[in-house]
């Protein structure tokens, strides 16, 4: 049977350039932190791994943290920046962020899932805070407007967190472009390994390691670093090249839209790779299941949450009601085929056909 993956969201695909890299390091016999000839040699792949990520989003080497993917970087920014400020969350942020500020008020959106700035605009005026909003949602794809949030945090003297870690390597993300005082990042969301992420930081912003360690990272967060998985991190940067993905998943679109689908944020920007669909009476863990047998690999939600299958909290958030629970994620990997397009329309119309008379009957 044909497979066809269709959940970059969750993982890109691996890019070869990554996977060499990655091998290449790990012939490396020094720890980055010792100072003999071999340790010399980890510490330059290390620091030329920060180069090349740094400048690829718009910030300096020395600013630069890498940690172990994004959700380190997420809980790092909130527990690290969020110190004496108000935490103010999206209300579709990832678990990431609501894990690391749990009490944290969310800030509403509308339908189609981008946030409420006169909300913003008043919360802020309430004292200081930190502000923690993701670029492109994970589910849906939708982009918040992260410039006009940045003006009003400026105004307002809060700091910025966004959570880049879907946008990175299938838009253009720069730090000083968006105006955030830091950004975070994951290699396998654009090609690389898992266990490699960032936290890239606005110039001069002070951030306390919550893992001091043995001091690596400068201070701001110990361990030693995971020499392979960052070199994979850095080449998949220097190879991604964001490809216009938005004609494909549009044709994917239209033919499940007209099996009976419901496009969702469809009205709203979004990333060009990322199509949330909403099969009314359907629970959406009954169409992933369908599709996974039809040889289609697709998800619903975010896939974080140790493989459980529920109600999304952010298509809840965008007041979708029953629908919440009825949507699937199609998400276009860099390497995608028009095979794999057509693959995906065929089984989700058969998929869309058949458990809709289910349903019916």
């Amino acid at each position: 049977m044909r497979m066809t993956y269709m959940d970059a969201n969750a993982s890109e695909a691996p890019r070869p350039q990554a996977a060499a890299a990655m091998l290449a390091a790990l012939a490396q016999a020094g720890n980055p932190s010792s100072i003999h000839a071999a340790g010399r040699a980890a510490r330059k792949v290390l620091e030329d791994a920060r180069e090349v990520v740094a400048a690829r989003f718009g910030g300096r080497p020395a600013d630069l943290v890498f940690t172990s993917g994004g959700t380190e970087a997420d809980a790092l920014a909130v527990h690290a920046l969020g110190q004496g400020r108000r935490v103010l969350i999206g209300a579709t942020e990832h678990d990431a962020i609501r894990a690391a500020a749990p009490d944290a008020p969310p800030l509403p959106v509308d339908g189609n899932g981008v946030v409420d700035l006169d909300a913003l605009a008043a919360r802020l005026a309430e004292g200081p805070a930190l502000v923690c909003l993701m670029l492109a949602n994970n589910e849906t794809g939708v982009l918040h407007p992260i410039t006009a949030v940045a003006e009003l945090c400026r105004a307002h003297g809060a700091l910025l967190h966004v959570d880049a870690i879907q946008a990175a390597g299938r838009m253009a993300v720069d730090l000083a472009v968006l105006g955030a005082t830091s950004l975070a990042l994951s290699a396998h969301k654009l090609g690389g390994p898992m266990g490699a992420g960032a936290l890239l930081l606005a110039p001069d912003v002070a951030l306390r390691a919550q893992l001091p360690g043995g001091g690596q990272e400068r201070g701001r967060r110990g361990g030693t670093p995971a020499l392979p998985a960052i070199a994979g991190f850095a080449a998949a940067v220097q190879a991604c090249a964001p490809r216009d993905l938005a004609p494909l998943r549009d044709r994917i679109a239209a033919a499940a839209t007209a099996c009976g689908a419901v496009e969702i944020g469809a009205a709203a920007p979004r990333l060009g790779n990322t199509l949330c669909l909403g099969l009314p009476g359907v629970r959406a863990e009954t169409q992933v299941i369908a599709l996974d047998m039809a040889g289609v690999q697709v998800s619903a939600g975010a896939a974080c949450s140790s493989g459980k299958v529920g109600r999304s909290h952010v298509l809840a958030a965008m007041g979708l009601g029953a629908l919440a629970g009825e949507a699937i994620r199609i998400s276009l990997p860099w390497n995608v085929t028009e095979d794999d397009i057509a693959h995906t329309i065929a089984a989700y119309c058969a998929m869309a056909a058949r458990l809709r008379r289910g349903a019916a009957a």
